[in-house]
């Protein structure tokens, strides 16, 4: 298992690398100049953007930019906000709480509900429930999380009066303002989520229920409910397992969108605000960390799925 891990772990060397390169190059070509902003926008005297060009190195050939950034972020430095001139660092360190209650909120949703739903249809296989399911999660998977939200705001905000549709309130402050902050939010993220889920574990636990230790387990008289807690449901978590942990992935990038609209001051509306401000810093040190979540989160599927399936780490 370690040498597994091992292998894994220096995998990710290269490929950090490369998505580092991406991250980096992709956000410098977007359109406008920055120093052109700094400098006081299409007003701006050509000797002042060169000036400010000049200090920010945006003159410097990408290659050497490159090497200086990714040096500053191996020490934790993701530079300073153009326009803030607030270290990017502590920034995301501040807002990634928020952002990641959000996202594991809408995991836990997505789990409970993804995996109760499959396992139902599963048992339930060409009966009306089962393609009550399959309709069902047809339309959460067509559903994009902000029409989701903006109903959900609809429904529960303006007609209920249920919920408050915006702001947000620490956990350590009140945690019952904080859970009814982020109920909202949590669905609109999850549900979509649960679909995808509750798709892979009736797939995988029919296929399952079909095999022979299983049959074998029920011609002993073994409890419906044994032979699927037992047996079959460890097998069948596997694929839920590998989308779970692309899920929580996808989740914190769509949490863009969505803390926008519920006005939650994560690292959403930080990075919304700094693209349309083009304040470079900020874009890649939340992009790049976005990244390397997405990159550790993989690695973490892929060590549980070798726990759970010796086989993967033999292969």
């Amino acid at each position: 298992m370690l040498t597994f891990i091992v292998r894994r772990l220096l995998a990710l060397i290269p490929l950090m690398l490369i998505v580092s390169f991406l991250v980096f190059s992709l956000v410098v070509f977007l359109p406008g100049d920055p120093a052109e902003s700094i400098a006081g926008g299409t007003d701006a005297a050509p000797e002042q953007i060169e000036k400010v060009r000049s200090e920010l190195g945006l003159d410097d050939p990408l290659v050497v930019q490159y090497g200086r950034w990714l040096g500053d972020a191996v020490q934790g430095d993701l530079g300073t906000s153009l326009y803030t001139k607030r270290s990017v660092a502590d920034e995301i360190v501040s807002r990634f709480p928020v952002t990641f209650s959000v996202a594991i909120g809408a995991i836990f949703i997505s789990l409970v509900l993804g995996m109760s739903v499959g396992i139902i249809a599963a048992l339930r296989q060409g009966h009306f429930t089962d393609r009550a399911v399959i309709f069902g999660t047809s339309l959460g998977l067509a559903m994009p999380s902000f029409w989701l939200a903006l109903m959900l705001i609809i429904i529960f905000s303006v007609n209920l009066q249920w919920l408050d549709s915006i702001g947000y309130v620490p956990f350590t402050q009140n945690p019952v303002e904080w859970a009814s902050h982020l109920i909202m939010p949590w669905l609109a993220l999850g549900i979509g989520a649960a679909a995808s889920v509750a798709r892979q574990v009736r797939g995988a636990l029919i296929d399952v229920l079909d095999q022979d230790y299983v049959r074998t387990a029920r011609s002993k008289g073994l409890a419906g409910h044994k032979v699927v807690g037992k047996h079959a449901l460890k097998n069948a978590a596997m694929p839920a397992i590998t989308v779970l942990g692309i899920q929580f992935a996808y989740l914190l990038g769509g949490t863009v969108i969505v803390e926008s609209i519920f006005t939650i001051p994560g690292l959403g509306t930080y990075v919304l605000g700094a693209i349309s401000g083009r304040d470079l810093p900020v874009i890649q040190g939340v992009v790049l960390m976005m990244a390397v979540i997405f990159v550790v989160i993989n690695l973490v599927v892929d060590i549980l799925y070798a726990v759970v399936n010796p086989k993967v780490r033999l292969s």
